[in-house]
């Protein structure tokens, strides 16, 4: 497959993968880029942005990247604690006093990052237009009483994690989630990587598709599933429906668990602004930051039962050979159900991010082979 861009031609090796990947994946469109101590040292996109069109891969081309979104919460949260602004580890209603019912007293910012707080999925059930609106998925989280006692368990808080870390953001800052990323770090560093796309950037966005044979979602009344669609407002990942992944209404809005918009380039320089700094700037994260960020909350089996080998710092997956290899115990990463996967390191001054358009489902082994790319071209450095 032909591609575009550009590698060192120390990284030559993650050329190779990525090209590979299109033979050996039935990639559609895609995109890698990586940083090493703060300089680009890889840029490559590739294939088809618009499988309906045939419109080509740009170098500006966004894709929805679910929950890759959590990154960018999580390191707004960090930069808000780093400054003195928030404590992870005071309850929640400090800055949120309607917070503090049924329960959730004892609640902290930190056991929210680590998917500990009992609120994996709301018993409320607000309609789409409700959820775009913000403030009726704030009182749904007011009322809700946890699911297990705060701290003891763990469990993916798919959409609730977003919502809720994004109105401590709001209470402190006064701004909505996606508006303070945009303030605090994208927009200084110039990326193309949203919460809530503008509008003027829907000609850049490439449209998911899934791959066949790709598993469907277990039935409404699954836990899975009320998780992921917010108990049947959302459809997922919904390529070609009203609520799905593709539908501006959706992209336009600020879902802040699972609903950035970004270009490979624009995650992987905020993941080098945060570890490293990005063309001699200031790291946006001090390593003390870093440090309390990839300190182990939550892995083994979860809540439901499950044991996939994943393990949660705060806000970020960590190193999991089982689950997301990355490249050490200071790697601070988070993916997307669509196989995008973006990730930092202040260890090995890494800034990394992958996003395409094909949805293959469990198992994908698209990222984690680029990043083994990565750790083999860094040992030769």
């Amino acid at each position: 497959m032909e591609h575009s861009g550009w590698a060192d031609e120390r990284y030559g090796a993650v050329a190779d993968v990525f090209a590979r990947n299109f033979a050996e994946f039935d990639e559609l469109g895609a995109a890698v880029t990586v940083f090493v101590d703060g300089r680009k040292v890889v840029d490559l996109w590739g294939g088809v942005a618009d499988e309906g069109t045939g419109r080509a891969w740009q170098q500006d081309t966004v894709v929805p990247v679910f929950s890759c979104a959590k990154g960018i919460v999580s390191v707004c949260a960090h930069l808000l604690a780093q400054q003195g602004r928030l404590d992870l580890d005071a309850p929640v209603a400090t800055y949120w006093p309607e917070f503090a019912r049924g329960g959730k007293e004892t609640i902290t910012p930190r056991m929210v990052l680590g998917h500990r707080a009992g609120l994996p999925v709301l018993d409320a059930t607000p309609t789409f237009a409700e959820i775009t609106e913000w403030t009726p998925v704030v009182r749904a989280i007011e009322d809700q009483e946890p699911l297990w006692a705060p701290g003891e368990t763990y469990e993916y808080h798919a959409h609730v994690f977003g919502f809720l870390l994004g109105e401590v953001i709001r209470r402190i800052t006064g701004l909505t989630p996606g508006a303070c990323f945009r303030a605090a770090v994208a927009d200084d560093l110039g990326l193309r990587t949203w919460i809530g796309l503008p509008e003027r950037e829907l000609g850049s966005l490439a449209r998911l598709v899934e791959a066949p044979g790709r598993p469907p979602m277990p039935g409404p009344e699954s836990m899975l599933t009320r998780m992921v669609t917010m108990n049947g407002a959302f459809v997922f990942p919904g390529v070609d429906v009203p609520h799905g992944w593709n539908d501006p209404a959706l992209l336009g809005a600020e879902i802040p668990g699972a609903g950035a918009v970004s270009s490979a380039r624009g995650l992987a320089t905020l993941y080098a602004a945060a570890a490293t700094g990005v063309d001699g700037s200031e790291r946006l994260l001090s390593r003390d930051t870093v440090t309390d960020a990839v300190r182990e909350q939550s892995g083994g089996t979860s809540w439901l039962g499950f044991d996939m080998g994943v393990r949660w710092g705060s806000g970020f997956l960590l190193d999991a050979p089982a689950f997301r290899p990355t490249l050490g115990p200071r790697s601070f990463a988070n993916d997307g159900s669509g196989g995008q996967f973006a990730f930092g390191d202040d260890e090995f001054g890494v800034g990394f991010a992958y996003v395409a358009n094909k949805m293959i489902g469990h198992g994908d082994a698209r990222a984690n082979r680029l990043v083994a790319a990565v750790r083999e071209c860094l040992g030769e450095r």
